[in-house]
């Protein structure tokens, strides 16, 4: 109990540290994969709009996926061998991202809607989404960002956790924390350039008006047409 409670603390403080410190990048990013371009939607104008709702999402998000990330690991860990270890990480992180998405995607929504209009409140934009689709509306890209998340946790999670028993055995003992930061650094920068089109398209799905083909959220009806630009 006190192994789950600590994953589930330590993920929720994780989370909203990265996203929080990152905010600004991440900010650009959006106004860069958005359809009427970076200038149009901010430029370096207000990269902060949308923090509130990023900082109170992340911490529930991150900490419900570490949490079922970590408590699949640890069952089925210690009846496979390390052959297996690889399918064990993918299937656990792929659990995790399905759960975790059903509490980041609504905030994922009124973020990157406030990222690239950025004269809106959050709560403003909450008001007009709801009133406009329902709150099914909030859950608009769900599955482009499950689509998106689970190959990038498919191929993150088992090199993050390869390089660090690689280096553990190299160094012959337990790594620390910048050690295991590197290795997360690695994993993630490769898996992300390799999933960008999909992070592209899942960002068009969410900031497309409502009635349009985006907004239907077939995600390679979407990838198409981005790479039709």
């Amino acid at each position: 109990m006190a192994f789950e409670l600590d994953v589930f603390l330590s993920g929720g403080c994780a989370g909203t540290a990265v996203d929080v410190a990152l905010f600004p990048l991440d900010t650009m990013k959006t106004r860069l994969q958005s359809r009427q371009g970076f200038k149009a939607a901010g430029g370096f104008n207000g990269i902060y709009a949308g923090l509130g709702p990023a900082a109170l999402g992340s911490a529930p998000g991150a900490a419900v996926f570490f949490f079922s990330y970590e408590s699949i690991k640890s069952v089925f860990e210690p009846r496979c061998s390390e052959r297996c270890l690889p399918l064990v990480h993918m299937s656990a992180a792929c659990a995790a991202e399905v759960v975790s998405c059903g509490i980041r995607v609504p905030i994922e929504v009124v973020k990157q809607r406030a990222q690239t209009n950025s004269s809106l409140k959050s709560a403003a934009i909450l008001r007009q989404v709801i009133a406009q689709e329902g709150y099914r509306g909030l859950y608009r890209g769900y599955v482009s960002t499950v689509q998106r998340d689970v190959p990038f946790s498919v191929m993150q999670f088992p090199l993050w956790e390869m390089m660090k028993r690689t280096w553990a055995k190299y160094q012959g003992s337990p790594l620390s924390g910048w050690q295991s930061a590197i290795c997360g650094a690695v994993s993630g920068a490769f898996s992300a350039a390799l999933t960008t089109p999909l992070d592209v398209a899942k960002t068009r799905i969410m900031l497309a008006p409502k009635g349009s083909i985006e907004a239907k959220g077939h995600m390679p009806t979407v990838v198409r047409l981005v790479f039709m630009e």
